[in-house]
């Protein structure tokens, strides 16, 4: 039987993949390309990107709760960086933004070693 701490794990991971969904990928576009409120947010020059970086901050700050490798959470925050440091660049930046995907990205990674670890949490 999973522990309360397991169970509530698993609910954070959850939240944090729909989280990254709606960020990176809750948009379909023509073609079937998608985008999500990331990017969009990051069309608004300035504001736009620093909520963006926080909504991902809060992302890898969870993966840190949850007690993830350090080296794994570097990965993770360079994965924001390198997202916010090229996104700030006009146009070029926000096309980048959009194709990247940081924090499906760093889900992806949180998932992976869950799996490779076979912890629950």
């Amino acid at each position: 039987m999973p522990s309360r701490n397991s169970n509530h794990t698993q609910e954070t991971r959850a939240r944090l993949d729909r989280l990254a969904w709606l960020l990176d990928s809750a948009v379909r576009l023509p073609g079937g390309f998608r985008i999500g409120l990331d990017g969009i947010m990051g069309l608004v020059p300035g504001v736009g990107d620093l909520a963006g970086a926080a909504l991902s901050g809060y992302i890898v700050l969870q993966a840190a709760r949850m007690k993830l490798p350090v080296t794994l959470l570097a990965r993770m925050g360079l994965n924001v960086l390198l997202e916010v440091l090229i996104g700030s660049i006009p146009i070029l930046g926000d096309l980048f933004d959009f194709a990247f995907k940081a924090n499906r990205r760093n889900v992806r990674l949180m998932e992976d070693y869950f799996e490779r670890t076979g912890r629950e949490g």
